[in-house]
C-alpha cells in the first residue's frame, strides 16, 4: 500500500512543500490545512463567515478529487486567528457537516497565513474494499475487561 497525492486546480495550491491532501493505501485521506484563498484568481474574502466558507468549498473540492465526501471526513483541526470568531465560523460549518458530524479541535493561533482568519484541515476515511481481520480478538486478548 502507497500514498497517493492528490491534487485539484479547484483548490489552491499548497504555498509550501507539502501536498493538498494524500491517500493513504488504507483509505485514510489527510488533507492539509486550507485557507480562504479563492482558487480561481487568488483573492482572499473578508470577514469570518465568507472565509469559512472558502476554506469549506476548497476542502470539498480536495475530498470530491480523491473521491470523498464531507461525510466521510472523521477529523477536523480548526485553527482560528481569535476565538472571538468561533461562533460564526461554527455556523458556517454547520452547513456543511449535516449527516456525520466529524471530531473536532479548534484553536486561536498567533498568525495564519496571508494574515487570514481561519485555516481548516481535515482527515477523512473510506473503506478501500480491503478487510481488516480481527478474528480472536475480543476484551480479553486486548485486556479490556472491566474487572
Amino acid at each position: 500500500m502507497s500514498n497517493k497525492v492528490i491534487n485539484t486546480n479547484n483548490a489552491p495550491a499548497a504555498i509550501g512543500p507539502y501536498s493538498q491532501a494524500i491517500q493513504a493505501g488504507n483509505g485514510m485521506l489527510f488533507v492539509s490545512g486550507q485557507i480562504p484563498v479563492n482558487p480561481a484568481n487568488g483573492e482572499i474574502p473578508e470577514g469570518i463567515e465568507a472565509q469559512t466558507k472558502q476554506v469549506l468549498e476548497n476542502l470539498g473540492a480536495i475530498l470530491k478529487e480523491a473521491g470523498y465526501s464531507f461525510n466521510d471526513v472523521c477529523k477536523t483541526t480548526c485553527l482560528l486567528s481569535s476565538m472571538d470568531n468561533f461562533v460564526a465560523m461554527n455556523e458556517v460549518y454547520s452547513q456543511y457537516f449535516k449527516e456525520t458530524l466529524p471530531a473536532r479541535a479548534a484553536f486561536a493561533v498567533v498568525k495564519l497565513p496571508k494574515d487570514v482568519l481561519v485555516e481548516i484541515e481535515a482527515i477523512a476515511y473510506k473503506t478501500t474494499g480491503t478487510s481488516l481481520h480481527c478474528e480472536g480478538i475480543n476484551n480479553e486478548t486486548l485486556n479490556l475487561s472491566t474487572k
